[in-house]
């Protein structure tokens, strides 16, 4: 535990920020799924314009690396494609 009142203060808000954006990823991590088991290809489509917004928000954000985003909506696309 920390003696150190500023460092108290980050410790409280590392703490706030790391359970925000474990609720951002899982939120992320619902909508690829969705896409993932959409059965036809309008529903995909549609689910996968949701699910951009959410990957390019979180890599805005460094919730996820900028290159691992490209390579899910790439993944994606092309899966979407196939339907």
């Amino acid at each position: 535990m920390p003696n150190i009142k500023s460092a108290k203060k980050r410790m409280e808000l590392s703490r706030k920020w790391n359970a925000a954006n474990r609720q951002k990823r899982a939120t992320l991590r619902t909508a690829v799924k969705k896409v993932r088991n959409a059965t036809s290809a309008d529903e995909a489509q549609a689910l996968y314009r949701k699910a951009v917004v959410l990957i390019d928000r979180a890599s805005t954000k460094r919730i996820m690396h900028p290159n691992r985003a490209a390579r899910l909506k790439s993944r994606l696309m092309r899966h979407v494609n196939s339907l």
